[in-house]
């Protein structure tokens, strides 16, 4: 392997830097098609709901059960509930109820378009 290393080296040094370049780009292409992420589970790794949560602990224990969904897809759903929880006085039951319909109907979404 180390003969491999210092042939590659020693071809790259004799590369034009534009062709470099090129080399450099073709090694990462190889390297990002071989090195697999780990996906997170297909099904949601449901936390418990404490007793005393509140709305950001809700938030935050959703995500968590729920790492498959695209956070940044629901901001405007959950920033909405917490509005209404803070500026408005609305029950922290009712819009954690409502954040947990929020995550499942993603979660559900998600599910039926990848048996599209």
């Amino acid at each position: 392997m180390k003969s491999e290393q210092q042939r590659l080296q020693r071809i790259f040094r004799q590369l034009p830097p534009e062709q470099q370049q090129t080399l450099l780009a073709f090694a990462e292409f190889l390297h990002s098609n071989s090195v697999k992420e780990p996906k997170p589970p297909a099904t949601p790794q449901l936390k418990p709901r404490p007793s005393d949560e509140s709305v950001v602990g809700a938030i935050k224990r959703l995500a968590l059960s729920y790492p498959m969904l695209d956070k940044a897809v629901m901001l405007n759903e959950t920033s909405r509930l917490m509005t209404e929880h803070i500026m408005h006085g609305r029950d922290k039951i009712e819009v954690i109820d409502e954040l947990e319909a929020v995550f499942l109907r993603h979660y559900e979404k998600l599910m039926q378009k990848k048996t599209i």
